[in-house]
């Protein structure tokens, strides 16, 4: 499970996390019944502290997208259905509405944007 926290980003980390597992679990990379790293593990990979990820976890939990198995560990819960393919290109238009704007109050065109974002992607293509 990869999960990337941007201390700077404005948003608070657990929610990030809740964000992030959200979406994996909505895309189909996280599958019902799979289990998700320890509290502790998980903040020792993304170096936060582990009341972080259990504030996190609770959150998840609550929302009926984990499950907690006493002794066993914490789940992707059942019946958490992936994300239709409408559903997942309103999503990221939102967040290229978002990116966009804030590129224009930057002054940074299109083509750069692109450039940008495909330098990105090949990076993150090579597990950095």
């Amino acid at each position: 499970m990869q999960i990337h926290i941007s201390p700077n980003d404005g948003v608070p980390i657990y929610q990030q996390i809740v964000n992030q597992v959200k979406y994996l679990t909505a895309s189909g990379r996280l599958a019902a019944g799979e289990q998700l790293p320890p509290v502790r593990k998980l903040a020792e990979q993304i170096l936060v502290n582990p009341n972080t990820v259990a504030r996190a976890y609770r959150e998840l939990e609550s929302a009926g997208i984990l499950t907690t198995r006493r002794g066993a560990g914490v789940f992707v819960a059942d019946g958490v259905s992936p994300l239709s393919r409408r559903e997942q290109n309103r999503i990221l238009n939102e967040r290229l509405d978002q990116l966009l704007a804030e590129a224009r109050q930057m002054d940074v065109d299109v083509e750069t944007l692109v450039k940008l974002l495909r330098q990105r992607d090949a990076r993150m293509g090579n597990g950095e």
